[in-house]
């Protein structure tokens, strides 16, 4: 499948503005008793923590909320990680040396955030519509965050190095 850098870039930039969307959603449910807000749901390593986290956000009237900005991190799940891989394709196919890669890296590491991202969060949005914590969900929740962590920091830096690292082959400075 041939892949081209504007549509590749259309997913991967959208990805981007709506984590940034997800993130604002999710500011609100920091309170003081949920210091971490949705990190705190996401480390919750058994249903008592679960069932603590979402108890204190239906006391300050943000179970909503919460819910809307699970649904909402799924989306943006969907749209990065698929820019990812698009990317990762795209300079698979057409680059040469660093860039091919780069877009190995980019499109690997893209698959491995969107299963694991995917995994965490339906897992987390399972125990928030039936307001019940589930201590193998939120095992395997808080168990897929570190590996969705690092795969997004890899997806990131691989997409962005092949960006820098295509401008630099072609003799344009960064910026």
């Amino acid at each position: 499948m041939i892949v081209s850098k504007r549509t590749a870039m259309i997913w991967w930039v959208g990805g981007l503005i709506a984590f940034a969307i997800v993130i604002a959603l999710s500011v609100p449910l920091i309170t003081d008793s949920v210091p971490g807000g949705i990190s705190d749901h996401q480390n919750a390593p058994d249903a008592a923590a679960v069932d603590g986290i979402q108890n204190a956000w239906r006391a300050d009237g943000l179970a909503g909320l919460a819910t809307i900005s699970m649904i909402g991190d799924l989306i943006f799940i969907g749209i990065y990680g698929i820019g990812c891989v698009l990317a990762g394709m795209h300079y698979r196919a057409h680059g040469a040396g660093v860039l091919r890669v780069l877009g190995w890296i980019a499109m690997g590491s893209g698959i491995v955030f969107l299963v694991s991202d995917y995994g965490e969060t339906v897992c987390q949005l399972i125990q928030m519509v039936r307001f019940a914590g589930d201590n193998d969900l939120a095992a395997i929740a808080s168990g897929l965050r570190p590996i969705k962590v690092a795969a997004w920091i890899v997806s990131f830096l691989a997409v962005l190095g092949a960006l820098l690292a295509e401008r630099s082959y072609s003799g344009k400075a960064p910026g």
